[in-house]
């Protein structure tokens, strides 16, 4: 059985968005709590408030945004069972692109489905 993984008391990783960071650096900006008290109050990392604190002062509003997107873009429309024009037409133009960006490398879709057999396999197998 082993020892369980991770850390004995691990929070699960959170995610704020551009909105809730400026909510939180625009408190400490005015003036209205200290960083301390307000990680304390909040239970958020001392240094990534300092760190949120700095973006902002650099790049404003903007410079809060997260650099990379939580999510896969696809797995927005492939989970619905509906969707309207638009989001049809977005989900359509993501295929394609991706199709075209997989053809530029010279891969064919037999290859693709052959590479994945293959990692398939490999996990299976005991070595």
């Amino acid at each position: 059985m082993g020892r369980p993984k991770g850390k004995k008391n691990a929070k699960p990783n959170r995610y704020f968005s551009r909105d809730e960071k400026y909510e939180y650096v625009k408190l400490i900006v005015d003036g209205e709590i200290s960083l301390s008290q307000l990680s304390r109050d909040n239970d958020i990392s001392l240094g990534v408030l300092s760190t949120w604190v700095k973006r902002y002062q650099e790049g404003g509003i903007e410079g809060l945004a997260n650099k990379r997107n939580p999510r896969n873009p696809l797995v927005l429309y492939q989970n619905r069972k509906s969707l309207n024009a638009l989001e049809q037409l977005q989900y359509e133009n993501m295929k394609l692109r991706i199709e075209n960006e997989r053809l530029k490398k010279g891969y064919t879709i037999e290859e693709v489905m052959a590479i994945r057999q293959r990692r398939l396999s490999k996990k299976n197998t005991k070595s």
